[in-house]
């Protein structure tokens, strides 16, 4: 069925949120959305594809990289915009492996340099999305300090200065937002960033439950408390 479509609302001291705009019933759908960005994690990587996630034994291996694999040439083709420039960088990092979050990071860079649009970005942008970095430790801030190197180094044979990034996008700051949004992280084996799924509150709705069918993320209703 069609999702009820929430809308956008602020809550004063307590940030951004969504809300739907009509009752809702068990069962319902509450809300549908695509990731902005999602990778395999490395202990998953041949099992699955890499476009709609289902596990397959027998699947197509990019001739590139060797690595990324699909279901078929349709969702190896599909996926190629997403795939074309963090081929290289796979590719050239051999024998090494990226970590999952920094080859996040990398294909939310790719994706912001093409300028590429996604539905969940019609509620909320990347940069809506709060690092907090002035909340986090001195250790945790060293941590992803250690991240944002690596990043370079994986993204070096694409990206060597930092001129060619998204003149607003913070390393630092992205590798914060995609390891503190509750809707980033990795889940089912699958890093991922839905935009308009990280103002959602869970914890404070424990009768919804979260589905995930393939690349696609749902929310339904199970029951209303009393």
């Amino acid at each position: 069925g069609q999702p009820l479509l929430p809308e956008k609302f602020a809550s004063a001291g307590k940030g951004n949120g969504l809300r739907l705009t009509k009752p809702a019933r068990p069962g319902d759908l509450l809300h549908r959305a695509e990731p902005f960005a999602y990778v395999v994690t490395k202990k998953c990587l041949g099992g699955v594809c890499e476009r709609c996630l289902r596990r397959k034994e027998k699947l197509l291996r990019c001739s590139q990289c060797k690595v990324a694999r699909y279901c078929d040439a349709y969702c190896q083709k599909k996926e190629w915009q997403d795939h074309k420039r963090e081929c290289r960088c796979i590719k050239d990092s051999e024998p090494n492996f990226p970590p999952d979050s920094v080859r996040l990071v990398g294909r939310i860079i790719f994706k912001r340099l093409r300028k590429s649009t996604c539905p969940s970005e019609a509620l909320y942008s990347l940069s809506d999305l709060q690092s907090n970095v002035e909340k986090l430790s001195e250790e945790m801030k060293e941590g992803l300090g250690h991240l944002a190197k690596t990043l370079q180094l994986y993204l070096k044979v694409e990206i060597q200065e930092t001129s060619q990034l998204p003149p607003d996008l913070d390393i630092l700051e992205t590798f914060a937002k995609v390891s503190a949004e509750p809707h980033s992280q990795q889940l089912c084996n699958f890093p991922v960033l839905v935009l308009d799924f990280c103002v959602l509150n869970f914890l404070r709705a424990p009768y919804q439950i979260k589905i995930y069918c393939q690349s696609v993320r749902l929310i339904r209703t199970l029951y209303f408390p009393l």
